[in-house]
C-alpha cells in the first residue's frame, strides 16, 4: 500500500459509521470520517449513520446509506412511494420548514464563497402554503412494457409512476388513459439504442387559473395508429384544449421536435400571471409553479422600484412573461431572447395584454447586447434571467459598458449566479431574496437587486 492510498480512511465497499453535519447542493448528506468528507445521498444532518463506501476520489468519497442509527427530527416520510427511486424530488424526506432553511444557506453559501462576499444578508426564502402538486407542465418519457415515468437518479431508466405528488392531479387521469390506450392497440415505443419506435415522451400542460388543458404526444414517425380513439378518451376531461402531436425523428436527448400538428382542439391554452393572460404552446417556456410565479415576478418588480420613466432591458425572456410584467410600470421595455418560437409568443402576448410599450428582439443575448450598446442604447434597469448556466461573460462586460442604474438578477443557479456577480465592478447587492419556485427539490430561485455604488 503506497502512502498515497494510507492518507485515505476510508475504502471502496466497506462500511462506517459517520455523523451527517451538512447538506450538499444536490441535497445530499455530508459527514466526515476521520477528516475525509463523505457524500451520502438520503441522509440528513444531526443523523448518525451506517454507510457503505461505493467510490472513493482523492479528496472524498460517495457512500451508501445501509442503516439510520440516530433518526434527524427533521426527517419525514414521503407520499410519494417511488421517491427514493425516481430522479425527480431530491428532498421529500425532510421537512419543509427545513428545506427552505436550507434553501436560503445554499443560496448564502454561493454569494460568500464564489462572489468572495465576506458579510451578505438573505432573506428567508418565501415558501409556499401548498407545496403538493404545484407544477403546471410535465414531461413523461415512455418505455417498454408501457412504464410511464421519470428517470432514476443518474440514469435513463424510466420509474413507472401512476401518481406524482409534483404535478396537477389531472394528470394522473390523463396518464392513465393513455397507458390503457397504448396497451390495447399495442402502440409500439421508442427505444433510444436502437432509435425504433413510435411514441417517445408525453408531455402535459395545465393552465391552473383557467383550467385549459393540452396533451402533447411526441412521436418518431409521421403518423400516430388509432389517434381517433385516443382523442375521443381524453375528450371526456374536463377542461381538455389541445391535443397535440410533435414529431421528433432525431437521435438526440432533446424531448420536443420543432413541427407540431394538433389533433383536435386549439394550438395554445391561456394561463394568467397575475392580471396578464399568455398563449402556451408546446414549444413555449413557461415557469412550471404559476403561484410563485407570480409572487417571483412581483417581488421583481416591487425591488425595481419603478417611477414610470425607466427604460428596461430584459435578457434571455423567453415568452415575455418578465418583460410586460415590467412594462405595466415602465417607460419602455427591451426583451431579447434567442428562440425564435418564443419571440414569436412573446409579440402575441403583448397584443393580447394590449402592451404597446414593449419591443422583442430575437437573437443569443452575448451578439445582441453589444449591438444595441453600438447603436446607443441606455437602458435604467437591466433584468437578467439566464438559463441555469448564467450569463455569457461578454453580456456582462456589455451590461457594465449601458452602465444601469439597477440590475435585478433572477437566477436558478445560484453558483453561476454568484460567479456572473462577482463580474460587476462597481456595483453592490442591497436585496437578495430566494424563493422556492421547485419544493421537494435541491433547487432554488433567487432574486437578487443590484445597484451602482454610490461615490
Amino acid at each position: 500500500m503506497n502512502k498515497k492510498t494510507m492518507d485515505i480512511p476510508v475504502e471502496k465497499n466497506k462500511c462506517y459509521s459517520m455523523l451527517v453535519d451538512d447538506l450538499g447542493n444536490a441535497g445530499e448528506g455530508i459527514g466526515k470520517i476521520d477528516g475525509f468528507t463523505v457524500f451520502v445521498e438520503g441522509a440528513l444532518p444531526q443523523e448518525e449513520i451506517e454507510v457503505l463506501i461505493v467510490k472513493v476520489k482523492k479528496s472524498f468519497a460517495y457512500g451508501k446509506l445501509q442503516k439510520i442509527i440516530k433518526v434527524s427530527p427533521e426527517r419525514v416520510i414521503p407520499p410519494c412511494e417511488v421517491a427514493t427511486k425516481c430522479g425527480g424530488c431530491q428532498l421529500q424526506h425532510l421537512s419543509y420548514q427545513e428545506q427552505l432553511q436550507y434553501k436560503t444557506k445554499k443560496v448564502k453559501d454561493a454569494l460568500q464563497k464564489i462572489a468572495k462576499i465576506e458579510s451578505i444578508d438573505v432573506l428567508p426564502t418565501l415558501g409556499m402554503k401548498d407545496y403538493w402538486r404545484y407544477r403546471n407542465k410535465v414531461q413523461f418519457p415512455v418505455g417498454n412494457d408501457c412504464k410511464i415515468g421519470f428517470y432514476g437518479k443518474r440514469s435513463h431508466r424510466i420509474i413507472d409512476t401512476e401518481k406524482c405528488f409534483l404535478q396537477h392531479e389531472i394528470s394522473d387521469t390523463i396518464l392513465a388513459i393513455i397507458r390503457t390506450f397504448l396497451k390495447e392497440y399495442s402502440i409500439s415505443i421508442y427505444d433510444e439504442t436502437t432509435h425504433k419506435g413510435l411514441l417517445r415522451h408525453i408531455l402535459i400542460k395545465v393552465g391552473f387559473s383557467t383550467g385549459q388543458i393540452m396533451v402533447c404526444l411526441v412521436i418518431n414517425g409521421k403518423k400516430f395508429p388509432h389517434k381517433e380513439i385516443l382523442i375521443q378518451r381524453l375528450q371526456s376531461i374536463k377542461g381538455m384544449t389541445s391535443i397535440v402531436l410533435n414529431y421528433n425523428t432525431e437521435k438526440t436527448n432533446v424531448i420536443l421536435g420543432k413541427q407540431n400538428q394538433v389533433l383536435w382542439g386549439k394550438e395554445c391554452i391561456i394561463d394568467t400571471i397575475g392580471e396578464l393572460e399568455f398563449e402556451i404552446s408546446p414549444l413555449s417556456f413557461f415557469q412550471v409553479n404559476p403561484v410563485q410565479t407570480k409572487n417571483l415576478y412581483q417581488k421583481a418588480l416591487d425591488f425595481a422600484q419603478l417611477s414610470g420613466n425607466e427604460i428596461v432591458l430584459d435578457l434571455y425572456c423567453g415568452i415575455g412573461t418578465m418583460s410586460l410584467f415590467f412594462a405595466q410600470k415602465a417607460k419602455y421595455v427591451v426583451g431579447i431572447e434567442i428562440v425564435k418560437e418564443a419571440i414569436l409568443d412573446a409579440k402575441k402576448n403583448a397584443k393580447r395584454n394590449q402592451i404597446s410599450n414593449v419591443e422583442f428582439l430575437q437573437g443569443a443575448a452575448e451578439d445582441v447586447i453589444p449591438m444595441l450598446y453600438k447603436k446607443g442604447l441606455q437602458a435604467d434597469v437591466v433584468v437578467l434571467d439566464p438559463p441555469r448556466k448564467g450569463c455569457d461573460e461578454n453580456v456582462v462586460h456589455t451590461i457594465l459598458k449601458i452602465n444601469p442604474q439597477k440590475i435585478v438578477y433572477v437566477s436558478c443557479d445560484p453558483a453561476t449566479m454568484a460567479r456572473d456577480i462577482k463580474l460587476l465592478e462597481n456595483y453592490e447587492i442591497k436585496i437578495v431574496q430566494p424563493v422556492d419556485m421547485f419544493p421537494h427539490s435541491s433547487h432554488v430561485e433567487t432574486i437578487v437587486l443590484i445597484q451602482k455604488k454610490t461615490s
